[in-house]
Formats: structure tokens, sequence, C-alpha cells
């Protein structure tokens, strides 16, 4: 994963520089997590990860798949990806951009977990909480895992917040085991 990660950090940085540059993050990321999404699933991901296809026809695969979705800078993105043999980097590079560009708007992506759904309004007031305590603008993605039995974990790039009743369970029952 360091690898991956180390090879897609260029790629993510220039697509970032560019995209600021042009005031154009927001739709940057989105064609980016397209990108992504594509090159990971299906006959998409045979393509990118096939070694008897050439780049250029990789690239043209995954062009046409996203059709219209896709701006000319972000094709030609594309295909210097595939030139260089690094389109199965795509998801990675997605990441590394999606965190540059929090980095650069000050906002941070928090995912709550809890054992039941959240109202919007649960949901707000817990985002309005977090965003004064981390001094960032708070994009919440929730999700349900019935485990928890109660409470919930939040998690901010390397912040954690365990909430939880299992959590709880888990501390106490490791305070006792010792």
């Amino acid at each position: 994963m360091a690898e991956l990660t180390t090879l897609a950090r260029p790629y993510a940085k220039a697509a970032f520089a560019y995209a600021r540059d042009h005031s154009d993050l927001a739709s940057w990321a989105t064609q980016l997590e397209t990108l992504a999404l594509v090159s990971e699933y299906g006959k998409a991901k045979e393509i990118v990860a096939s070694p008897g296809v050439t780049p250029a026809d990789q690239a043209t695969a995954l062009i046409e798949v996203c059709g219209e979705e896709l701006s000319e800078k972000v094709k030609n993105f594309v295909q210097l990806l595939a030139d260089n043999k690094r389109l199965a980097l795509l998801p990675e590079v997605f990441t590394l951009f999606d965190a540059l560009k929090s980095a650069q708007e000050q906002a941070v992506n928090v995912e709550l977990t809890t054992a039941y759904e959240l109202d919007d309004a649960s949901q707000q007031k817990l985002a309005d909480a977090l965003s004064a305590k981390l001094e960032r603008k708070v994009k919440v993605s929730a999700a349900i895992d019935q485990q928890l039995l109660a409470g919930a974990v939040i998690k901010a790039g390397d912040l954690v917040i365990d909430g939880s009743m299992r959590g709880r369970l888990e501390k106490l029952a490791k305070a006792i085991n010792s």
C-alpha cells in the first residue's frame, strides 16, 4: 500500500496543482472519483490490469466508459497515466487528491458509524460540534453497524473517537483481565 501511495503521489500533486491553479478543484475531484470507481470494477478493472492491452487502448476504454463525465484535461491526464502504465493507481490518486483538496479547503472528512440511523438534525449537531473542536469544515459520511450496540465511532483522519458501547465493554474487559 505504501508503494502505491509513493507511486501515486506525484500524479495526485500534479493534478491538484493544475486544478487549484485553474479554480477547478471540485470538478477534478468528481471526475477522479468517477475514474477511480470505474477502474476498480468489472470489465474496466480487467482491461486496466491486462498486460495484453496497450496503454492507449486501456485509456480509451476508461474514457469511453466515463463518457461525457470527463473534461478534455482529465482525459489527457488519463492518457498520461496510461502512457506511464499507472492507470491502476487511479483509486490512490483520487484518495491523495481528495486529501490535498480537504487540506486546501481546511476541511476534514469524518466517518460516523452508529448503531442506529441518526436523523439529519442529530448529524448536523454532531458535525457542528466536531467543526468547532477540529477548527475545520466537517464533511460527515454516516454508516450503520449494529454490532456497536449503542453510541458511535467517529473517525477523522488519524483521530478516532470510540464512544460505542462495544468499545466501552472491550475496555472494561481489558481492565478486568489485567
